[in-house]
């Protein structure tokens, strides 16, 4: 795949991962607009994680039963960008959590995205590409908090939306235009079996393993990143929606670290590198909670957790694809269940938990997720086996075997 390919595709990833988390820097205005109270605005972005989730479920596994997954990528751009248009339009709060939803669901064109790169890379590139392309989750999530906290302050909270919904239809129209079609190996599944084995994956141990530490690794990030607006506005900052926007400079970080994480895990470290990401990420909550005092302690944590948790995500996602070579949409949004669950937990916890007990709780809230997801790791994380049932599909895929054979001996 060459460059400017990737390139499109991780824009692709950034524009959708975007209209999910584009409220977090102006929650506050946002609830105000629509009639919420402080404690709620958490939701706001919660109702697209569960939207997301929604979609992981009924819509990701269409990747491995349609053809032409490029034209699947352009349909969930459009209606992503009816849902964001949706969201700008709303005079009420029930309007609004609708075209959250609608956007959040088909915004998992983002695994068909990782998909589709997956599929197309040879084993030898497969992580560097998929560290490529998630990189743009990485800029869709933190960049766009620069980008929506400057238009929010100049056109309100709305122009976010509509922007985002532009962007997503003219990208459709870039990719059916540019992108190959991506050759399967073997006939596609129907809708049902590929439900059904999207749902056999939760009983594979590896799969169940990855899971549980991408859980706590997006709780983890999203205490930091749906909570980090509500005491910066409090006092002794109190700073704008556009100041606040532009702590997601520091956070962009992450993207390198998901593009060396894909180069690591090509080399067969993915595993260990993820351990070593996990114990990062809890040292990283150690500056974080210094908010109240220091903010270049926090902007220290902040480029540290993000790196940490692109490092841990994208190895995850490496070693699953390499082991379902044949199921890579249904296994990256099984595993991607898990992160939205996660995420969703984290936005609606750290706004109950700070409105109630301040940053230091919301602090220690986020490097407890970090610790239990370290804990999955360390026991179960090296050792997880494959389901018998799930060796044949991966039969003569040397990358797959080998990886499988690195993550049982670690």
């Amino acid at each position: 795949m060459d460059v400017w390919r990737r390139l499109l595709l991780a824009i692709v990833c950034g524009v959708a991962v975007a209209s999910v988390y584009a409220a977090q820097p102006v929650l506050a205005p946002m609830g105000e607009s629509l009639g919420l109270s402080a404690g709620h605005l958490g939701w706001i972005v919660s109702i697209g994680q569960f939207g997301y989730l929604a979609g992981l479920v009924l819509l990701v596994p269409l990747g491995d039963v349609v053809a032409n997954r490029r034209r699947l990528i352009a349909v969930h751009l459009v209606i992503t960008a009816a849902g964001l248009v949706l969201t700008a339009a709303a005079s009420a709060a029930w309007m609004a959590f609708a075209g959250l939803a609608l956007a959040g669901m088909f915004a998992v064109v983002v695994q068909t995205t990782v998909a589709y790169a997956a599929s197309v890379s040879p084993p030898a590139e497969r992580g560097r590409n998929i560290g490529v392309v998630t990189s743009g989750v990485v800029v869709g999530i933190l960049g766009a908090r620069v980008v929506t906290g400057l238009l929010a302050e100049q056109w309100g909270w709305r122009s976010i939306y509509l922007v985002l919904g532009v962007l997503a239809l003219g990208l459709a129209a870039v990719v059916l235009r540019v992108l190959p079609a991506d050759e399967r190996s073997r006939r596609p599944a129907g809708y049902r079996q590929a439900v059904v084995a999207f749902g056999g994956l939760f009983g594979d141990r590896l799969f169940l393993t990855r899971g549980l530490i991408a859980f706590f690794l997006f709780a983890s990030f999203g205490t930091l990143w749906s909570g980090l607006s509500l005491p910066l506005t409090d006092g002794p900052w109190h700073l704008s929606e556009s100041q606040i926007g532009l702590f997601g400079v520091a956070g962009l970080a992450g993207a390198l670290g998901a593009a060396r994480a894909g180069r690591w895990a090509d080399a067969g470290r993915a595993v260990p590198i993820a351990g070593f990401g996990l114990a990062l990420l809890i040292v990283s909550w150690a500056a974080i909670a210094q908010l109240p005092w220091s903010l270049w302690l926090l902007i220290v944590g902040i480029v540290v957790l993000d790196f940490a948790v692109q490092v841990v995500h994208v190895s995850n996602q490496h070693l699953l694809t390499s082991v379902h070579v044949e199921r890579t949409s249904s296994v990256i949004g099984g595993y991607m269940v898990f992160y939205s669950l996660g995420s969703a937990l984290g936005a609606a916890a750290t706004t109950s938990v700070f409105t109630s007990y301040g940053w230091g709780a919301s602090s220690l809230l986020g490097a407890g997720f970090a610790a239990c997801a370290l804990i999955v790791w360390a026991v179960d994380g090296g050792r997880a086996s494959r389901s018998p049932g799930s060796r044949s599909e991966t039969a003569g895929a040397h990358g797959g075997r080998e990886e499988r054979r690195k993550a049982e001996t670690v």
